[in-house]
């Protein structure tokens, strides 16, 4: 059965990114060092990418005045660090609009502010530095974002160990077998209340027996 947009993020709601990230076969992992600006930030949607010149926050103004609800903005900055290129005044632009989160593969500012409005925001830095408004880049289109692909429509997640992408191709087959990760990693859990070791249950190479002495 086909996802369809309007319903694929809650489909993927409540997984975490590391169990996505191994249903896929181990794919999709976005460079660790793009982290949650704040505590606590978790966000679940469909991806709206961007493409920004260096320093220039433009294009991330029009992302938002054109987004729809649940998308999450993916950016690039063109490796640029020295600028916040997202803060409170597009945090309260993405929220009118129902944005469902922000991942930059870049720097931003104004962390306090946001983490009070509790607005999910993924970044490589901070930065206090501020941005020019006057370059055009790209809208929905597909962009290198922390050594993955990322394009419109594919599915973003992440939470406080980092950010998976999800190809929309393979959603229904990375969902199923996420479920069934999940299933057996319940299971594992119950075993090892009973007493069972890991190295039991995952079929883990034993320790070699010291070879005797011959007496």
């Amino acid at each position: 059965m086909e996802l369809h947009s309007e319903t694929i993020a809650e489909r993927f709601v409540g997984f975490d990114p590391a169990t996505l990230y191994e249903a896929a076969g181990h794919r999709g992992m976005v460079d660790p060092a793009i982290r949650p600006a704040w505590a606590g930030a978790s966000v679940c949607g469909i991806a709206s990418t961007v493409e920004c010149p260096p320093g220039d926050n433009l294009m991330l103004h029009h992302a938002v005045a054109a987004a729809k609800p649940g998308i999450v903005i993916v950016a690039t900055m063109g490796s640029y660090l020295l600028t916040g290129a997202w803060g409170e005044i597009l945090t309260a632009a993405a929220q009118a609009k129902g944005v469902a989160g922000v991942a930059v593969d870049g720097a931003v500012r104004d962390i306090a502010a946001i983490s009070e409005r509790e607005f999910p925001i993924f970044s490589r830095g901070l930065a206090i530095g501020s941005c020019t408004k006057e370059r055009f880049g790209s809208l929905d289109v597909p962009i290198q974002f922390g050594g993955v692909t990322v394009r419109p429509g594919d599915i973003v997640v992440g939470d406080i160990d980092g950010l998976v992408i999800v190809p929309q191709e393979r959603a229904q087959e990375i969902l199923e077998a996420a479920s069934a990760r999940r299933v057996r990693e319940a299971e594992i859990m119950e075993e090892l209340r009973k007493g069972k070791t890991t190295i039991e249950l995952l079929g883990l190479p034993g320790l070699a027996k010291p070879e005797g002495n011959g007496k």
